[in-house]
């Protein structure tokens, strides 16, 4: 009527109306089409909600969320409590009547309470939880309504009579009537009407339950977070199962049990049907029926005989000759119900010998159905949840039974098999059959660069090349690595051979030759270990501006001594990051590749050699030329005066010739020997200049 009130309101005064929405902006405009009554929802997204005023929740919340499964959990509870009320009747062996155990009455009454008042803050809370408008569900996740009236409407609409119904304090109603009244007629009214109650009640709780497990896991993604969470969920509820069919059965023989007793006292003219509840020793004629009670009952419904038995007692005979229904020790007759529900319903029920009585047969067939049902769904599913732990070891046993048989077709030689058998079990142990690579590459780009830089952050820095790199290019290169693992004896490239990639080694033991393109006589040997890296002419490649799409060729041959694990850049990444961050030309730069570069390292030390062996054979030749000069004057010197001066000419000159020709023939060779050294050609120089527009 308030809403009609304002709306007539509205109609009478548009001007004023509208100023006021002019005024107020958009809250105005609201306002109004409240107050006009369109009934239209309001519809938002997820991350507006966290701002509004109207204090709705969003199915996304991450307290909702927890709260779901909370209120799972006490579905769960309430399950198992309710089976409680059917252990309340037990015959009283002394007096020979059937009474109510109060203080499990009491217990039972309290738990079912507790668990109540979840599915009332339940209530309370779809009243406020905003739902997503199905028009709004063409693309990701919709927009949320979050008008209370619509919000309402739609859960009358759908599950609140559920709820009501599950919710309804039935049974606590009839223990309390009871517990207060204290009559001895009401036993059996009473257990007439916990039977029936809890079984209709069972019937919108377990429909309460199914649907809101189905949306749990449709928002969450899983029910349990691990396999054995999984499958131990599953088996808590075979032995739920279990618990409530031996409930069932538990009260069914009591059922039984009391209809015998019944029948005999219609036979019995002394007996009075109230005389077999406790609580009525006062009616009249209830001593003389004491008196005959005990005969009378134990003749007409014997429970230990076996044969020519008046009454069958069928599957329920087995609870009446075990006393559990005239014992008042709650924990005793539980397991021994309990145990009972676990074995028919894992035996499907083979080994009951039911009677001719209709209820026991369809409680029997009842009981071989659910037990197929769920020792199928829960052998089904546990195997799932336990393969789920194993599944990379099956995917790692079948892709080597492929590659055993592979090989064995192609005919591969023994040492190849070893190979491959040793790059699968390294990576194995590695990676334990995880595609990283393909993990994080169907994340986001934040998220994914986050990852890398966590990841390969610390590693990239141990390289000298990049330990003074700013953040930014640090995290393109991280962004662009790629985890690599080798074996002993891999080569990583070999000589001649395109560098399609750079490697930056984490661990392990690498061994780098070279032979100058196959050069007789020249051979050069190093070892890289961790923080090296190889590959330096694709830098240089990256680097030159005016490089082509030919990848440069190695110049050296790697080879893995251990295993190793390494980061790889490939040539478009590294051509990418080279063009996008100018500090890869700085002076700093080139210095450090130039001490790193084991190629640079070659030049040099072939370099140093040749100038220390042109060094050396100079010193030999000053110092021979030296010794000449000398010998030349000692044989002047020693002369003798008498001879012709002619003759000592002759033979000066001829030494001395023959001194010359002699330098002439080391100089020749020492040239040759230099040039043979220096036939190693420099490196080419990377583009280290920075550009300048």
């Amino acid at each position: 009527m308030e809403a009609f009130r304002r709306s007539g309101h509205a109609t009478n005064s548009p001007s004023r109306s509208f100023k006021r929405g002019m005024r107020k902006g958009s809250e105005g405009l609201k306002s109004i089409g409240r107050s006009l009554g369109f009934g239209v929802s309001k519809a938002v997204f997820p991350e507006d909600l966290k701002v509004s005023e109207n204090k709705i929740f969003d199915p996304q919340d991450k307290f909702l969320l927890l709260w779901n499964k909370l209120f799972v959990v006490s579905c769960i509870l309430a399950v198992s409590v309710d089976p409680l009320f059917f252990y309340l009747p037990v015959f009283n062996n002394t007096a020979n009547c059937l009474q109510i155990d109060r203080k499990l009455a009491v217990i039972a009454t309290t738990l079912r309470t507790i668990v109540d008042a979840f599915y009332l803050i339940h209530i309370a809370l779809q009243f406020r939880t905003a739902y997503i408008a199905p028009s709004s569900r063409v693309f990701g996740r919709g927009e949320l309504v979050i008008d209370s009236g619509q919000i309402a409407k739609r859960y009358l609409r759908f599950y609140f009579i559920i709820d009501l119904l599950s919710v309804l304090p039935l049974p606590q109603i009839v223990v309390g009537r009871f517990l207060q009244r204290s009559a001895g007629s009401d036993v059996l009214a009473t257990k007439q009407a916990l039977l029936y109650i809890i079984l209709l009640q069972y019937i919108p709780r377990f429909a309460r339950v199914i649907p809101l497990t189905a949306e749990l896991k449709r928002t969450t993604g899983v029910f349990a977070e691990t396999a054995w969470a999984g499958a131990a969920s599953y088996l808590l509820l075979y032995m739920l199962a279990s618990h409530i069919v031996g409930s069932f059965w538990y009260l069914l023989s009591v059922e039984r049990y009391d209809t015998c007793w019944q029948e005999a006292c219609k036979h019995n003219g002394t007996c009075n049907p109230d005389f077999l509840y406790c609580g009525n020793q006062g009616m009249t004629g209830y001593n003389a029926w004491s008196s005959i009670s005990e005969s009378v009952l134990n003749e007409a419904c014997p429970v230990d005989s076996d044969n020519d038995r008046p009454f069958d007692f069928g599957i329920f005979k087995q609870a009446l000759s075990s006393g559990i229904v005239f014992s008042m020790k709650f924990v005793t007759k539980y397991c021994y119900c309990l145990w009972w529900g676990l074995q028919n319903l894992s035996t499907l029920g083979q080994g009951l010998q039911t009677s001719t009585f209709p209820g026991e047969s369809l409680f029997s067939i009842a009981l071989a159905i659910l037990g197929l049902i769920l020792f199928a769904l829960l052998i089904g599913n546990m195997q799932t949840y336990l393969q789920s732990l194993t599944i990379r070891l099956e995917e790692m046993r079948v892709k080597r039974r492929d590659s055993e048989q592979w090989m064995h077709h192609r005919l591969l030689p023994q040492d190849l098999r070893e190979r491959v058998r040793g790059y699968d079990q390294y990576k194995w142990q590695e990676t334990r059959g995880v595609d990283e690579e393909n993990i994080v590459q169907n994340l986001p780009k934040d998220l994914r660069r986050d990852i890398k830089r966590h990841l390969c952050l610390a590693l990239v820095k141990r390289v000298p090349l990049f330990a003074n790199m700013e953040e930014r290019l640090l995290d393109a290169i991280c962004e662009r690595l790629k985890p690599c693992l080798y074996i002993e004896n891999t080569y990583l490239v070999r000589e001649g051979d395109p560098v399609d990639e750079m490697l930056f080694v984490i661990r392990g033991r690498l061994e780098s030759v070279t032979t100058d393109g196959g050069r007789s006589g020249f051979f050069n040997r190093s070892l890289l270990k961790e923080s090296d890296f190889c590959g330096e002419e694709l830098l240089t490649w990256a680097l030159d501006p005016k490089s082509g799409s030919n990848l440069p060729s190695s110049t050296r041959t790697v080879k893995a001594l251990t295993e190793v694990e390494a980061f790889a850049l490939i040539a478009d990444e590294l051509k990418f990051v080279a063009s996008q961050f100018r500090k890869l030309h700085s002076r700093q730069v080139q210095h450090t590749f130039r001490f790193y570069s084991q190629h640079w390292r070659t030049w040099a030390a072939c370099f140093i050699q040749a100038a220390w062996r042109r060094f050396t054979k100079r010193k030999l030749m000053e110092l021979q030329r030296k010794e000449d000069e000398e010998a030349e004057a000692l044989a002047g010197a020693s002369s003798t005066p008498g001879g012709s001066p002619y003759s000592i000419r002759a033979t000066f000159l001829a030494s001395r010739f023959a001194a010359n020709a002699l330098r002439g023939v080391h100089r020749n060779r020492n040239l040759k020997t230099a040039r043979e050294l220096m036939k190693l050609q420099k490196p080419p120089e990377p583009d280290f200049s920075e550009d300048t527009e």
